[in-house]
């Protein structure tokens, strides 16, 4: 049996960097959920401007505790293997995401309400 050793500091760090993962793919799908919702034209003005204000909060608070851990948004995307990463490679840009990646998102989040 072999021992693995661990420190505090790199706990902490792997602890922090599940959770902010968990937050980001969370994120990413309400955004999208919200776009979606916006689109179809079943967000007010002002419920359209809370929900991007939260949004644009969270991913500050995001950055604020990536950099706090010294963790990298692109260590927040795990790969699953045959499935693919877990968050998309390209980020949303302008509010949408890039070409082909609302397509293959759409498919995986369509249930989301």
């Amino acid at each position: 049996m072999q021992r693995i050793e661990t420190d505090a500091d790199s706990v902490q760090r792997d602890l922090a960097k599940l959770l902010l993962t968990v937050v980001e793919l969370v994120r990413q799908l309400m955004e999208r959920q919200a776009l979606r919702r916006v689109d179809a034209g079943r967000l007010t003005d002002e419920q359209a401007e809370k929900v991007g204000l939260g949004l644009m909060r969270l991913a500050e608070a995001m950055q604020t505790l990536r950099e706090h851990f010294g963790i990298g948004v692109e260590e927040l995307n795990l790969d699953l293997g045959p499935l693919g990463p877990l968050l998309p490679r390209d980020p949303i840009v302008g509010g949408r995401p890039p070409e082909g990646v609302a397509a293959d998102r759409e498919v995986r989040t369509s249930n989301v309400e």
